[in-house]
């Protein structure tokens, strides 16, 4: 419609009214509090509600020290590992035992990684959480130290370089079947991580803890190579912090175990020295699939490892470093009523017990 004649746009302005009022007036909040409803109860094995409580302070404490690890696999001195120092044999010797080692550093960032999710799940304390969370940060570098030694040795390797001479293809062969088993123990892992509360599965932690700092332990005091010893030092230290997060929650969960969970870690040590003789001292006919060349080409190995500085203990004593931190494990399980297994092998006396692989949380 045309504005009437004469109207312009100042008088029709002044002529404004405001439209009603329609939005309402603000909400009262009682009023909408009587008609809320809570949600359905949270699925279980979820991670939410995501809560932050401390029940144990020394976890806190252990974890702000595990902030800065105060090394890095970068800073090393890698410039100074030359192949060339090296025969062909000490080269596929190095590599081959770095190799064994990533069975179970390699698989460390995954291992820890699943378990960190499971104590979301099960609502773990916040510190808890956060450990595991240093843990694998912790394992990422250790697998980039077998990462970096190997390939600087053979490169394509652990499995895609072609060696030229027979203690080489045994190294190969050797290392195809290490992986084989620890891909069977991955199988066994995910299968029982969810069924166990988290007392069983730090039990199992600690003995693979224990063992790592008497191994890494002794190569650095052996070592004659100065970027692995270097690498040995600081993995070792790692492993000591591992070592105390695994004894700051077994000392709060093991006084509050049924019969029945202690009989199963029981059975946890028994596998958890099975698997982890295969790098600590040598893998027992028990549970390990293994080819009748293994044994007599992984000494053959070890003794150019050890010719070439590495830093490997003789079977012999590995034998007794394997069985001092066993008896470690023995004092403190013990403690808490828990039987602990025999261990014929390292000549450790205990209750006799057999395990079902598909039933116990694996050790890496």
């Amino acid at each position: 419609m045309s504005p009437k004649t004469g109207e312009t746009a100042d008088t029709l302005a002044q002529n404004l009214s405001e439209p009603p009022q329609t939005a309402a007036e603000r909400p009262d909040p009682e009023q909408i509090l009587f008609g809320a409803s809570e949600p359905p109860a949270f699925p279980e094995g979820n991670i939410f509600p995501i809560e932050w409580d401390t029940e144990t302070p020394k976890l806190v404490d252990i974890y702000e020290q595990s902030r800065n690890p105060g090394w890095s696999p970068a800073t090393l001195p890698w410039d100074t590992l030359n192949p060339d120092d090296f025969t062909l044999d000490q080269r596929y010797a190095i590599a081959y035992w770095f190799t064994l080692l990533s069975v179970f550093d390699s698989s460390g960032p995954a291992v820890f990684a699943r378990a960190m999710i499971h104590t979301y799940e099960t609502h773990e304390e916040d510190p808890i959480r956060k450990c595991f969370f240093s843990v694998v940060r912790d394992e990422v570098n250790h697998e980039e130290i077998c990462q970096r030694a190997i390939t600087i040795l053979t490169p394509g390797g652990p499995l895609n370089h072609d060696p030229e001479t027979p203690l080489g293809k045994l190294a190969l062969n050797n290392a195809k079947w290490y992986y084989h088993n620890g891909a069977r123990y991955w199988d066994g892992f995910k299968g029982a991580v969810d069924k166990y509360p988290l007392a069983i599965l730090f039990t199992s932690f600690l003995m693979g803890e224990l063992a790592a700092s008497t191994l890494f332990h002794g190569m650095h005091q052996r070592s004659t190579i100065p970027v692995f010893k270097e690498a040995f030092r600081f993995v070792g230290k790692d492993e000591a912090r591992h070592l105390g997060i695994c004894m700051a929650v077994l000392r709060k969960l093991l006084p509050e175990l049924t019969d029945e969970e202690k009989a199963t870690i029981t059975k946890q040590i028994r596998a958890g020295y099975v698997f982890l003789s295969g790098i600590l001292y040598e893998p027992p006919e028990l549970f390990w699939e293994l080819p009748d060349t293994f044994r007599d080409a992984h000494r053959l190995i070890e003794a150019e490892g050890i010719a070439a500085g590495l830093g490997t203990l003789s079977l012999e004593e590995r034998e007794e470093n394997w069985r001092t931190a066993v008896l470690r494990m023995k004092g403190i399980i013990e403690g808490y009523d828990i039987a602990f297994p025999a261990l014929p092998e390292i000549g450790i006396d205990g209750e006799t017990v057999a395990f079902d692989p598909k039933d116990i949380i694996p050790v890496f």
